[in-house]
């Protein structure tokens, strides 16, 4: 049996993975899929303003401190390869696998703001102009997602270098949505780095609902 922790990227929670959930457990897996501070339903305002990377890295370290989880494999959608990179970086011994589904891969002090591209900086500046300190979600698609912490977003990560003692890491490149993917140089970066094994799939973004058997698979692999 293996433990998948799985964290949602920017706007969403643990309802991102409904469609993988299901399929992991029926193959005989333990999974915890996380809403990460500020993001549940009934956060209010003040818990949104103040939460930002060290918030929703700290949530991780809860989680696998609580349950005493071991032989991990931490996965993060999007913004959240900001927070397991953090998480993983903090709590390397737990983590026996790291998962980027389209997803940031930092750099000691990168932040989301700093390695994304104009088409998020819009989103960002735009949606946070009402609060301040939440952006609201793009589109008008899932209603079930909510402003995102801008703190969140702003802050650089802070890593040790644990992170890369990380024997299996790997990142997924969703290709499909090139005109708008801040991940382009990324998947370059990464295909030329030994350490890190690179998938490619011609979905969009949202893989988890895409193509849930592919993640499924990927991470049953």
């Amino acid at each position: 049996m293996t433990t998948f922790v799985l964290v949602p990227g920017g706007w969403k929670g643990s309802w991102a993975y409904e469609a993988v959930i299901p399929l992991l457990e029926r193959a005989g897996h333990e999974v915890h899929a996380m809403t990460l501070t500020g993001l549940g339903p009934t956060d209010d305002a003040a818990t949104v303003a103040t939460a930002n990377l060290d918030t929703h890295t700290d949530d991780v370290l809860r989680l696998l401190e609580r349950a005493d989880l071991t032989d991990v494999t931490l996965v993060g959608h999007s913004y959240a390869g900001m927070v397991i990179t953090a998480a993983a970086d903090r709590a390397a011994g737990r983590i026996s696998r790291l998962v980027h589904l389209d997803a940031f891969v930092p750099r000691d002090g990168e932040s989301w703001w700093s390695l994304t591209n104009d088409y998020f900086h819009e989103v960002a500046t735009a949606g946070a102009a009402t609060t301040g300190y939440a952006v609201r979600p793009p589109g008008d698609r899932d209603p079930r997602r909510r402003p995102h912490p801008l703190a969140s977003f702003m802050q650089g990560v802070r890593l040790t270098g644990q992170v890369d003692q990380i024997a299996r890491r790997e990142f997924v490149y969703c290709s499909g949505w090139e005109h708008q993917t801040p991940f382009a140089e990324l998947h370059t970066r990464l295909q030329a780095d030994p350490a890190w094994q690179v998938h490619e799939i011609p979905t969009g973004h949202n893989v988890m609902n895409e193509a849930p058997d592919f993640v499924c698979q990927l991470l049953l692999s």
